[in-house]
């Protein structure tokens, strides 16, 4: 069992990482400084049907418990959705040591994380992740729920009290799944670790590569580099913000697509295309853009999933991120791997990389 502790100024906690993690939770929650008087599972729907025996079997039987379902994915993060949640901790007489447990992959650990930072303005909770890609959402503590004009525009900062990520959880996922959570370990790597970066990129050829022993090493890895990110900058006033590389254009493409229809680590894969072109037009980035970009594909990323729509659409959805300044948009770019910086960029500059970006896409 692999155990990463994530250093912020509102708290210090655990990722607990490895097969059967979920059975520590009854320690865990033995251990707290305040033993929770109630639990609230907000539960991805699909992941309920699929693991929630084992994860109900790990709960303290001293501590009541209610359930609430929500849809599975992207859809959950809605305001409809974050109400119902409400609506049935309120009906559940949820008090200020309640603990609410958000069980399921990104789109619910976001839900019920900020479900548990509005309710009674903040309860505790802790994530029970079930996906790859929520070893990058699960820690840091940003939670949102998605409007139609943009994603992740309305949240909170709310660390968790744990993370418990249990492996075996991964056997279930889709290739769709598991591509959309490595694409987060992949931009980790980009960002900070070089050697991280050749070790993907000599090892894994399609879907199945990402598993296995060599799947763990990489979540830890990528959960060091988040942790040692948000405890320089908590709040994204700085350095937090190269974890969003890729994600700048990657979200508009997402968001255009609908959400759920193109997975976001699909479109940040894309959107780590983009930024990399935008890297070598702005400061001369030396990097095998086109091969980066055919390796992904190979690996059934769908890399030109950005070309499905005009420049002018991604620019409008791009200028009302939530990273976006007075007409500029904000992107993370790389001087280097491992060296990422923040930079402001004109529509001017953005429509040539565009021009290019769809002129080479053709090639891949």
């Amino acid at each position: 069992m692999n155990r990463v502790m994530i250093e912020t100024a509102a708290k210090t906690y655990p990722v607990v990482i490895g097969e059967r993690a979920v059975e520590t939770i009854t320690s865990f929650l033995d251990e707290m400084d305040k033993k929770p008087t109630r639990l609230f599972i907000i539960a991805d729907e699909s992941v309920r049907a699929l693991h929630g025996v084992r994860l109900e079997a790990a709960l303290p039987s001293d501590i009541p418990a209610d359930w609430h379902n929500v849809p599975a994915g992207e859809s959950a993060k809605s305001f409809g959705v974050f109400e119902q949640c409400l609506t049935r901790m309120l009906e559940c007489s949820l008090d200020r040591r309640s603990l609410v447990v958000a069980f399921g992959g990104g789109a619910c650990g976001d839900l019920a994380g900020f479900c548990a930072a509005a309710y009674m303005r903040g309860i505790p909770f802790i994530q029970v992740p079930t996906t790859i890609l929520a070893h990058d959402s699960a820690v840091g503590g940003k939670t949102a729920v998605n409007h139609p004009l943009g994603k992740n525009m309305i949240g909170a900062f709310h660390q968790p009290e744990a993370v418990i990520f249990d492996t075996l959880f991964l056997q279930s996922l889709s290739e769709k799944e598991t591509r959309s959570g490595f694409a987060e370990v992949i931009k980790h790597a980009l960002i900070a670790d070089p050697s991280l970066y050749e070790d993907i990129r000599s090892s894994v050829n399609n879907a199945s590569d990402m598993s296995g022993s060599f799947l763990e090493y990489c979540l830890k890895r990528g959960i060091e580099i988040k942790g040692s990110i948000v405890k320089e900058d908590e709040l994204e006033t700085g350095v937090r913000a190269y974890l969003n590389f890729g994600h700048t254009y990657g979200h508009a493409v997402e968001a255009l697509s609908g959400y759920g229809n193109v997975a976001h680590g699909e479109a940040v894969a894309c959107g780590m295309i983009f930024a990399l072109y935008a890297s070598a037009a702005k400061n001369g980035l030396s990097f095998d853009i086109p091969a980066f970009a055919k390796w992904l594909k190979t690996a059934g990323y769908p890399v030109e999933s950005g070309t499905m729509f005009s420049f002018n659409d991604i620019y409008e959805v791009m200028t009302r991120d939530k990273k976006a300044y007075g007409g500029t948009v904000r992107f993370v770019l790389l001087s280097k791997i491992g060296e990422p910086y923040v930079t402001d960029m004109t529509k001017e500059e953005l429509q040539k990389i565009d021009e290019q970006f769809r002129k080479e896409a053709v090639k891949w």
